[in-house]
């Protein structure tokens, strides 16, 4: 794995805080060797448009405190696909439906995931996701 510390840093607090909203399927993938763009991004599911917005509250506030804002925030306003980008971390929070449609991990699979943090791990297995791509151990 090529991520930075940082990027790391950030997917692992993005990730537990998804989790406190009650996120589904985190998963984290290490882009660096494939993209210059960013080290890192971040997936995460969401039932309910509400839901969507809840979670990128949550992993703006954590990320906030961590001294990360995010320089560019796209689809807030359909509440379908949220994109929050930090430079280093790129983070989706997506409807479960555009979860599957887009199926993002397609494109990434050959990439390294991140492990993820055990709060985000247990918040998945408690969510109802385990066994889902993002909700086991690496």
């Amino acid at each position: 794995m090529t991520a930075t510390a940082r990027a790391v840093e950030l997917v692992e607090i993005a990730a537990a805080a998804a989790a406190d909203k009650l996120a589904t399927d985190i998963i984290a993938y290490d882009v660096s060797d494939q993209l210059v763009i960013t080290d890192a991004f971040l997936l995460c599911s969401a039932s309910n448009d509400r839901q969507v917005r809840a979670i990128v509250d949550e992993i703006e506030e954590k990320l906030r405190r961590a001294g990360a804002r995010p320089v560019r925030r796209e689809g807030e306003r359909e509440g379908r696909w949220v994109l929050l980008d930090y430079i280093d971390v790129v983070i989706h929070v997506q409807h479960a439906e555009e979860r599957v449609y887009y199926a993002l991990e397609r494109l990434w699979k050959d990439c390294p995931q991140i492990p993820l943090p055990e709060p985000a791990i247990a918040g998945a297995r408690r969510n109802g996701s385990a066994g889902s791509p993002g909700s086991g151990p690496r």
